[in-house]
């Protein structure tokens, strides 16, 4: 609504403005010679960088001051109404200023674009006063908008896994996005989503040194999955590179909820972990099963514990915390179920050849097989 009344507004002004101009110009015969400043305008739009477009505006005043004088004075109540208007639309919605910055901005382009004989250089002004005060707005919101996404508060329960944060970004880019369809630039929104993008960051990494009831690691997987996914969706040029480092995050914080989860077989992973310990601390391979702690006969009590059926049950067992854990709007349960049999099987390979090494001639073996262990996999996969 902002805009559409911005838009009506600045379509009426000009041709008053500019009849108003016209009249002065000629009754009190202050015009400009319209081939020389025809002349400095191409010039001075020729070497500007786009982002100053709307600051060209004073090159032309300093020409033109005692027309623009007498127009300020007909027109002195014009500025402030504006101002007000401005102040009137952040009360409103909060990124209203988003419309206002992107509205002005294409009227400042269409006036450049016109002939300089149809302009009013005291509306350029204006404008150029009011695009600025708009800049400034929209920094200030931005501002405040990280500030309030850094500082966002953990839910009490943890419901939706989605965290404030997060959904305030989207909300933001979602809204932006929509207003600069069209905008014939994008440089202040480009900084802004990357500013917001830094923050949104900032406040999940910031949950390593939260007290969850869940498993931080978790949470911080489906918050970088949900972002990523969601860049994906709106293909943002100038965040491509958040993209990439959602991703990235995505999967480091799933392969520690993976180990977290990854102890069915405790046991076992406490036996060779010290195993592993013993050979790292300088004890020859074939000379850990002397060790009392680490024998043949300790070995086979341990593996005695895991027979094939209470592994596939305590895989059962873990399939359903994943699915409790989990939030299924993220759809990640397949990934992570996918991930964890990697794990296990990892995990296999590495008690089978220490084994083979520190326990050859033993005949010593798990209770079951790796084609046993990915049966498993496949019959829960296939039965949820």
């Amino acid at each position: 609504v902002s805009k559409q009344v911005l838009e009506q507004v600045l379509r009426e002004l000009q041709p008053l403005c500019t009849a108003e101009q016209q009249f002065i110009e000629k009754f009190f015969q202050l015009s400009q010679d319209a081939t020389e400043l025809q002349v400095l305008e191409v010039s001075v739009r020729t070497i500007a960088p786009p982002h100053l477009i709307g600051y060209l505006f004073f090159f032309f005043l300093r020409l033109e001051e005692p027309t623009t004088q007498l127009l300020s004075e007909i027109f002195s109540c014009l500025e402030p109404e504006l101002r007000g208007f401005l102040e009137v639309c952040s009360k409103v919605h909060p990124f209203s200023c988003l419309q206002v910055l992107v509205t002005l901005n294409d009227s400042i382009f269409e006036m450049l674009g016109s002939s300089s004989t149809l302009r009013s250089s005291f509306l350029n002004t204006v404008l150029g006063n009011m695009q600025f005060l708009a800049k400034s707005r929209f920094n200030k919101c931005i501002e405040t908008l990280c500030k309030e996404i850094e500082e966002a508060k953990m839910p009490s329960k943890m419901k939706d896994r989605i965290l404030p944060s997060v959904s305030l970004f989207e909300e933001f880019v979602n809204f932006s996005e929509e207003v600069f369809r069209t905008a014939r630039q994008r440089g202040d929104l480009h900084e802004a989503h990357l500013r917001l993008a830094s923050s949104v960051f900032s406040s999940i990494n910031s949950l390593s040194s939260a007290n969850l009831k869940v498993n931080t690691d978790m949470v911080m997987m489906e918050n970088f999955h949900h972002i990523h996914c969601f860049l994906c969706q709106k293909k943002i040029h100038c965040l491509e590179g958040k993209k990439r480092e959602a991703k990235q995050k995505y999967s480091e914080h799933m392969e520690k909820y993976v180990k977290y989860l990854g102890q069915p077989l405790e046991k076992l992973n406490h036996f060779f972990e010290g195993v592993k310990a013993r050979v790292a601390q300088g004890v020859k391979e074939e000379e850990v099963s002397f060790q009392l702690a680490y024998s043949k006969q300790e070995l086979r009590k341990v593996i005695e514990k895991y027979p094939g059926k209470e592994v596939k049950g305590a895989l059962e067992t873990l399939y359903r915390k994943i699915h409790k854990d989990l939030s299924p709007e993220e759809n990640l349960l397949p990934v992570v179920w996918h991930a964890m049999e990697q794990e296990f099987i990892r995990q296999y390979q590495e008690f089978e050849d220490l084994i083979q090494h520190c326990y050859a001639g033993s005949g010593i073996a798990m209770d079951f097989t790796m084609e046993e262990l990915l049966s498993y996999f496949n019959s829960i996969t296939l039965s949820n």
